[in-house]
């Protein structure tokens, strides 16, 4: 019997699924399977995974929105301490979605899982003090392959939670808060250009 409920094409956007894993719980505490391929093919997702990787980010960190342009990667992500809100945009030229994103919630509590295929751009936000993040890779990170857009493309519009600041013509996390922390970015983070002119798959 499977371990999983899956919600396929999120938004009307083909390939993002949000998993629900089964959870096991008494007095002791929790059991759950985080993955497994066989739960994942019944359901008709059969991907082979080949890097698992973690980060630990502070309140008001923002990474992304970050995508590999030659070796692009399917990643499940999901958080294990903490909450983040995690964002992908899809860049399939081809995609009648192309430029629409999904945003979902993901806690330590709630214990989804977001499949984001190859071809999205992905990022997320820590809402928490403290947010450790797991996510598996069906190919192996390369070095100076990475592309990225603005985590604030107006075109784009993704309305992150509890983020106050206004918009002022670049991907700069100067003037931006949540919950009163200083917004976090990365140097590189806050280069990134729009969707216009932006990698398209």
């Amino acid at each position: 019997m499977g371990q999983i409920t899956v919600q396929k094409d999120i938004d009307g956007i083909k390939g993002l699924c949000v998993i629900i894993p089964a959870v096991h719980g008494d007095s002791r505490g929790y059991f759950m399977e985080t993955y497994s391929a066989h739960d994942m093919a019944e359901v008709g997702i059969d991907i082979v995974f080949v890097q698992d990787n973690q980060s630990m980010s502070t309140k008001g960190v923002l990474r992304g929105l970050h995508f590999q342009k030659q070796y692009p990667q399917t990643k499940l992500v999901r958080v294990i301490k903490g909450e983040v809100y995690d964002v992908a945009v899809d860049l399939r030229a081809d995609s009648p979605t192309y430029g629409k994103y999904h945003g979902e919630l993901l806690t330590e509590e709630n214990k989804k899982q977001f499949l984001i295929p190859r071809g999205f751009a992905h990022g997320f936000l820590v809402l928490s003090d403290i947010a450790e993040f797991c996510y598996k890779c069906d190919d192996f990170y390369h070095p100076n392959d990475e592309g990225g857009m603005a985590w604030n493309d107006p075109e784009i519009g993704i309305q992150w939670p509890k983020l106050q600041g206004e918009y002022r013509g670049s991907a700069s996390a100067e003037g931006y808060t949540v919950d009163g922390v200083a917004l976090n970015l990365s140097d590189k983070d806050q280069k990134w250009l729009g969707i216009k002119d932006t990698f398209k798959f």
